[in-house]
């Protein structure tokens, strides 16, 4: 379990690593929430040039949250999941992606036509298949290799 002192202190590290990269951030919030019985540390952080730190498709982002995790993982000698999200880029993704499910969802349903999305990252077709699990109308399923792999949204 992680304690109100060690959220301080992940704060405090973040910080520091991010002034270490000489990168004018601020921390807006840390939080801990339970996710699939597993806690994870949620990072917001607002940066005047965003798009250095977030890069092309949100690569660069996911490359910093995997990095930072392993320093706090080790400062704090504990394994927990983090998530770090920067000028909110990953909630406008997620909203993003799920209206994206939905509409060509809607479209599958309505014109029997599979609907073949564009190469995703395995964090996104998660997003995608989750939003349209409910479905009854539609199936999800991915295809493709490697940095190829993709959903293909087919009618039922």
């Amino acid at each position: 379990m992680i304690e109100q002192k060690e959220i301080e202190k992940i704060k405090k590290l973040a910080q520091e690593f991010f002034e270490k990269m000489t990168m004018d951030v601020s921390i807006t919030e840390v939080n801990l929430s339970v996710s699939e019985n597993a806690e994870v540390v949620n990072l917001e952080v607002t940066a005047q040039e965003p798009q250095i730190l977030i890069g092309q498709g949100g690569q660069t982002l996911f490359e910093i949250q995997r990095i930072l995790r392993l320093i706090l993982n080790k400062k704090l000698e504990k394994i927990f999941y983090f998530n770090l999200d920067i000028n909110d880029y990953k909630k406008q993704k997620i909203e993003y992606l799920k209206n994206l499910a939905k509409d060509l969802a809607d479209q599958v349903a309505l014109n029997k036509e599979e609907k073949i999305l564009p190469p995703m990252s395995s964090y996104e077709r998660r997003v995608i298949h989750a939003e349209l699990a409910q479905r009854t109308d539609v199936l999800t399923e991915s295809s493709g290799e490697g940095f190829d792999r993709h959903i293909i949204i087919k009618p039922k």
